[in-house]
């Protein structure tokens, strides 16, 4: 699964597998849509770097936070959905089944808080993963929680479509 919290300035991206019961991390990073430039310039980034990622692991899902807008800052959503439309138009293009999550479902799955913070996720990542070190930016931190959170509510879900046994 590819996970990918999109930014116009910076967009994190997490490659896990599956290895029987376990995870394995394939790779983890960010794309720089850089911080000067215009829109259609850090959209096109954002547009190279995922196709580059999607090019190297070939996942067969892409999980994406769902778009939030918070009253106060409805400019965020807009500017957000614009990174987020050159990721859905990548897995469409390359007809790649997309999972989109709530952020407070992602942060609750993986703190116990839909409210948690970076700092919170970062460090549930470090220790969920064993990761030596917190996951930076927490872009990143973010990527491996929507990958995390796609795969164990997918877990879960086969286990409920499961016949009980006789």
């Amino acid at each position: 699964v590819l996970a990918v919290d999109p930014g116009l300035r910076i967009t994190g991206y997490g490659v896990l597998s599956t290895e029987g019961r376990g995870l394995k991390l394939e790779e983890a990073g960010v794309v720089r849509g850089g911080a000067s430039g215009g829109l259609a310039q850090r959209v096109r980034a954002i547009h190279v770097g995922i196709s580059e990622v999607l090019d190297a692991y070939r996942p067969t899902v892409l999980a994406l936070e769902e778009l939030y807008s918070h009253y106060q800052r409805p400019r965020t959503a807009i500017l957000m959905g614009h990174a987020r439309g050159a990721v859905l138009l990548l897995a469409a293009q390359r007809g790649i089944a997309v999972k989109s999550l709530p952020a407070t479902t992602i942060k609750k799955t993986m703190t116990g808080s839909g409210h948690a913070s970076k700092p919170q996720i970062q460090r549930a990542m470090m220790a969920t993963l064993g990761l030596k070190q917190m996951p930076e930016p927490p872009d990143v931190a973010d990527a491996l929680a929507i990958a995390l959170c796609h795969l164990w509510t997918r877990r879960i879900e086969a286990v409920g479509r499961r016949d009980p046994d006789p």
